[in-house]
């Protein structure tokens, strides 16, 4: 198995629109997500890294609180490391998006049932979602977030 895989977007033109830019990382994340929980894999770290007019290119890793396969905390940590860049008016041209250190589920320690409702039916439900997008091809349901960059 792959110890780390990626996913990118480019712009066609110079993004300054800071939502647009934020609705592609979303996209990518939702991407990553599925591949991993394909593979019955969890990430340890992700790296973000946005590729500005210029050639220049910003790179920056997160290590995850937990080992995870789950879009809420891939989405979490990308985000995160989206607002640390502060790229106030950059000109966005390409993101990639990382997932590393990739593990078997099954190894390490187990994972402990969380006491919010809301997350547990997220995560119960991505598995079905996973299962449509790979029938009728990505991105047939995603996060709507996601759909401003899709336009």
């Amino acid at each position: 198995m792959p110890e780390s895989t990626s996913a990118h977007t480019a712009f066609p033109w110079d993004e300054t629109d800071a939502a647009s830019v934020r609705a592609a990382v979303l996209d990518l994340v939702v991407t990553i997500g599925e591949r991993i929980r394909r593979r019955d894999q969890v990430a340890r770290k992700v790296t973000l890294t946005i590729g500005l007019a210029g050639g220049a290119s910003v790179s920056r890793t997160r290590t995850l609180p937990a080992a995870s396969g789950h879009t809420e905390d891939l989405r979490s940590a990308a985000y995160r490391i989206l607002d640390s860049m502060a790229l106030q008016r950059a000109r966005v041209r390409r993101i990639v998006l990382t997932a590393e250190d990739l593990t078997d589920v099954g190894e390490g320690p187990g994972t402990q049932m969380s006491l919010d409702p809301e997350r547990e039916a997220r995560i119960r439900i991505e598995p079905v979602l996973d299962q449509l997008n790979a029938r009728w091809g990505h991105p047939v349901v995603r996060p709507a977030g996601a759909w401003r960059h899709a336009s």
